[in-house]
């Protein structure tokens, strides 16, 4: 199944989705209970991924320990507010084994749906925890040599780092699953890279969850790096990532891998052969507001962008109807999905939801739709299946001054992307608070006698100008605040 250069991906929490649909049959719901209409209407969208969250098997303790905590408890009323604590399943990434959980469907569900989605044209996209695993992992008793191990000492001094576990021979004392910079994640153990049996035993759970889907998305992918894992836990360890990957391409060839990784680590992982890395950087200048560091962020080369997954949110950042105000979404939303990469959506951003669910939590509030919002996302997604935008070259576009003086021309930001002299597309985005006026010079070819019709896919409205004035001076723009148009560029003789 082939795939364009430019994919996008809807991520979808598979529990929320199957308690929703409950509802609606009165009874629990499973992955076979997921219509087709469903399935139809992702790829009707342009989604070429479908991410399901939380699809493995979880356990009791991992639960338990969600919904004790008060803090984590403060968080679900938040956003549940008739919460109960069968709302509270655990974390989706405290795994207890990599098969689908037993409440989601029988062991051929996940085949079926995969199935069916292949059908669509869609391929299928897993988690994978390559850091932790819930305490009450069969690995803790079979192979507790897999896991990070404390001291009395350890406890004592660090209690939110470390536990003490018990098992059949005895209560043992692990370390919790972490990152360098924040205090443990108390419903995990740690694993340890440093032993090469566990290397070896995830190798083999990797390679089986590859027969199970077309990707994954590896959680934290950074906190295995060797520098990384040795910074948190003083052992070395070898490389993991240059092992795995090829190893599961030799018996998956096309099998996909996308990182979480923040701290500029990107290209480190995308050289170790993932086909993606989070793209946090871009999503955290859109926050900030400021159009030059947006727009310098694109200065990267294509071998490194082409590999980003761009997003505005997903089940680990705030909702970005929520984030944004209005009009500041919509122009975040243009830079992000029109920018080179795989382009990255989470369910309910289309309808403008505006409070995130945990992953430790099966059922979402009840919000309405935004009706505005929907219709935009419902245009920028047709706009976003254009041949351009999937398969043909991007460039950045630079924006010069429309008079001497004119300063704001600076506050735009502005993507070309051709796949043939019919299928041209031109978006400009006044990433600014205040009205910005400039000249942006299309980087292809135009003839100085021919006529030119922009019309913009956002609203329909078409423009005509001279290929003189587009190919001399540019084309003059002027946009009130947070404004953007998507232009479909045609020469006025073609144009239908």
């Amino acid at each position: 199944m082939s795939s364009p250069r430019y994919p996008s991906l809807y991520q979808i929490n598979t529990r929320v989705w199957l308690t929703e649909l409950s509802r609606t049959l009165g009874r629990r719901a499973t992955l076979d209970d997921i219509p087709d209409a469903a399935l139809d209407e992702f790829a009707e969208h342009g989604s070429d991924w479908i991410w399901l969250l939380s699809v493995w098997q979880t356990g009791p303790v991992a639960r338990a320990v969600s919904r004790s905590r008060p803090e984590w408890r403060h968080e679900f009323a938040e956003t549940l507010a008739d919460l109960t604590d069968e709302d509270i399943a655990g974390s989706g990434f405290a795994i207890t084994g990599y098969t689908l959980h037993r409440e989601l469907g029988s062991e051929e569900s996940l085949a079926k749906l995969w199935e069916r989605l292949r059908k669509r044209g869609l391929k299928l996209m897993l988690d994978f925890v390559p850091n932790h695993m819930a305490p009450d992992h069969p690995w803790v008793e079979q192979y507790p040599d897999y896991f990070v191990a404390g001291s009395e000492v350890d406890l004592a001094s660090a209690p939110h780092n470390f536990c003490r576990v018990p098992t059949n021979t005895g209560s043992r004392l692990f370390a919790h699953g972490r990152d360098p910079y924040f205090p443990g994640w108390p419903d995990t153990v740690q694993l340890n890279y440093g032993n090469p049996d566990l290397q070896a035993a995830m190798v083999n759970e990797l390679t089986r969850i590859a027969g199970q889907c077309d990707g994954v998305r590896c959680d934290m992918a950074m906190l295995v790096l060797p520098e990384v894992f040795a910074r948190t836990w003083q052992i070395d360890s070898q490389p993991f990532w240059p092992t795995v990957i090829p190893k599961v391409r030799k018996k998956w060839p096309d099998f996909v891998f996308m990182a979480e990784v923040y701290w500029d680590l990107e290209w480190t992982l995308q050289q170790q052969g993932f086909n993606y890395a989070y793209d946090k950087r871009l999503y955290d200048r859109l926050r900030d507001g400021h159009a030059r560091a947006v727009r310098e962020h694109f200065h990267a080369g294509l071998d490194y962008q082409d590999r980003l997954a761009r997003f505005l949110e997903n089940h680990d950042e705030p909702r970005a109807a929520a984030t944004f105000d209005a009009a500041k979404h919509r122009a975040a939303v243009v830079v992000t999905f029109f920018s080179p990469g795989l382009r990255f959506f989470h369910q309910g951003q289309f309808e403008g939801r505006q409070k995130r669910i945990s992953p430790h939590l099966v059922r979402a509030p009840y919000e309405p739709s935004n009706p505005e919002l929907s219709e935009f996302y419902k245009r920028l997604l047709t706009a976003l299946r254009h041949p351009a935008v999937r398969d043909g070259a991007w460039q950045l576009v630079e924006c010069a001054p429309a008079w001497n003086g004119n300063w704001t021309h600076d506050c735009f930001i502005a993507f070309a992307w051709e796949k043939s002299t019919s299928e041209r597309l031109l978006t400009v985005v006044n990433y600014s608070d205040h009205q910005s006026q400039g000249r942006l010079k299309p980087p292809f070819a135009v003839a100085p006698e021919t006529q030119y019709q922009l019309t913009d896919l956002l609203t329909g409205t078409t423009y005509s100008r001279d290929g003189s004035e587009l190919s001399s001076s540019g084309l003059y723009v002027d946009l009130p605040p947070w404004g953007s148009h998507i232009f479909a560029v045609h020469p006025a003789a073609t144009t239908r």
